[in-house]
Parts: C-alpha cells; sequence; structure tokens
C-alpha cells in the first residue's frame, strides 16, 4: 500500500516575494502625506505613494550633486 504523504519539496506559506531590496518601514504625519499625495496627482501616470516617495528620493539625491 502507498503512503498517504507525497515526495519531494513542501510548498512555502505566505505571500511570494515581490521584490528584491531592504524593506524600510517609517512614519509620516498628515502634512507630509498629503504634500506627497500632491505632487503625485500632478504626475501624468499617477504612481501609487510608495512609489511617488521612490521618485522623491531619487529627485532629491540628483538635486544634491
Amino acid at each position: 500500500m502507498k503512503s498517504a504523504r507525497k515526495t519531494g519539496t513542501k510548498k512555502s506559506r505566505g505571500r511570494p516575494a515581490t521584490g528584491v531590496g531592504t524593506q524600510i518601514g517609517a512614519r509620516w504625519s498628515p502634512e507630509v502625506l498629503e504634500a506627497i499625495d500632491d505632487w503625485r496627482r500632478n504626475q501624468t501616470d499617477l504612481p501609487g505613494r510608495p512609489e511617488a516617495i521612490r521618485r522623491l528620493v531619487e529627485l532629491g539625491l540628483k538635486a544634491k550633486k
């Protein structure tokens, strides 16, 4: 009689990985979030908040040079 268990790799639980890099969590004041949202609404492709923050950081780092 065969065993009821399957052999092989076990399926991992949870959400699959979505990207590469270091995740950084931060708390934002309502005023800063409002400014970010205002900026992103003026963009042609309306990025989400995380993408808007990434773009703003890149712009800030380029302006520093």
